[in-house]
């Protein structure tokens, strides 16, 4: 391939729910447009099928969007990065054929990115983190901790065996009556409760493993015990019952994090994923580091939900090593860590 002076890296991303375009010239941000999907809030989760007919109808104007605000053309975009893979196997399938037919048509290359590697590289978009670098990485679908030892050497040292966090955010949010995506709300009524009301238990784990099932449970009987001597329980203690449920959540996340970082011996710490939003874990962390003389690195919220900024990020430095993908690139739903 002939030397390029200016890499600009179209990037798409369609895991889940969101689409999302971006434009990253030389590893900078010039353009992150995002299309949410309104729907699903009918139905209190995401619905496959109606996520990727979405998907379809978003994807080229949120792409134009991206292209006409980074004030470039469609022939000066050197590469092409995109979402292979964890997500909804129709979504990822939307982002995929558009990659092809884009870097097939504008005889360029294609860049396959895994969606969980893409989130610890979000924080490399504005900060500079040393390695190596340990990041928690929480979100609806996946909580992990990551040992970065360079940009694409990277180790998941543990992960949940069962529910993700961000998925038990959600589901106590439904068992309070609350609307989807209910995640952000139980951290809005938390920071107006008493984190230390009511004591629900932690799951103890080997090694840096998590599980969050647990907890859905013991929330579900204790609401259901309580409603049964008052049916307004819920009602009239929410703020008190996200705060004790956040509190709980946030210190199964900060005690895996810790003891690894101990073991590892590390001081550049981060969260990302869509959790890492959450003000009760931006909170513990910062202290954490304030504690133990951590670098803590916090992703703009823009840059912790899904996005297309972190695909473009990744696959610029995997075209600084010439990591390319073919027209045989195929989406997966579940595709190991590489």
């Amino acid at each position: 391939m002939d030397p390029v002076k200016v890499v600009n890296i179209l990037a798409i991303e369609s895991s889940c729910d969101e689409t999302s375009a971006a434009i990253i010239q030389d590893g900078k941000v010039l353009s992150n447009f995002i299309a949410t999907q309104k729907v699903h809030e009918l139905y209190g989760g995401v619905v496959p099928e109606l996520a990727s007919r979405a998907h379809m109808q978003n994807i080229v104007p949120v792409v134009d969007a991206a292209i006409k605000e980074a004030n470039i053309s469609n022939d000066d975009i050197t590469a092409v990065a995109f979402t292979q893979s964890p997500g909804l196997i129709g979504s990822l399938l939307v982002g995929v054929c558009f990659a092809k037919a884009f870097a097939q048509a504008k005889g360029i290359p294609l860049i396959a990115v895994h969606h969980m590697q893409a989130h610890v590289l979000a924080h490399f978009i504005n900060d500079k983190p040393e390695f190596p670098f340990l990041c928690l990485t929480v979100s609806g679908g996946h909580t992990q901790i990551v040992l970065c030892k360079d940009y694409l050497d990277m180790e998941v040292l543990g992960e949940t065996i069962d529910d993700a966090a961000g998925e038990a955010f959600d589901k106590v949010a439904k068992m309070l009556g609350l609307p989807y995506p209910g995640g952000p709300l139980v951290d809005k009524y938390a920071q107006q409760g008493d984190p230390l009301k009511f004591k629900f238990p932690m799951s103890e784990m080997k090694d840096y493993e998590f599980s969050f099932s647990g907890i859905k449970t013991s929330v579900l009987y204790f609401l259901q015990a309580q409603k049964k001597l008052n049916p307004d329980f819920a009602t009239e203690n929410l703020k008190d019952i996200c705060a004790s449920v956040q509190y709980t959540i946030v210190n199964m996340l900060m005690q895996k994090l810790r003891k690894a970082a101990k073991d590892f011996n590390i001081k550049n710490v981060g969260i990302a994923g869509g959790v890492s939003a959450n003000s009760g874990l931006r909170k513990a962390i910062q202290e954490a580091g304030e504690k133990y003389g951590w670098k803590v690195c916090i992703p703009e919220f823009e840059y912790c939900t899904d996005n297309a900024a972190m695909i473009g990020i990744t696959g610029y430095h995997k075209f600084l090593k010439g990591d390319f993908t073919t027209l045989a690139a195929s989406p997966s739903a579940r595709a190991t860590w590489h």
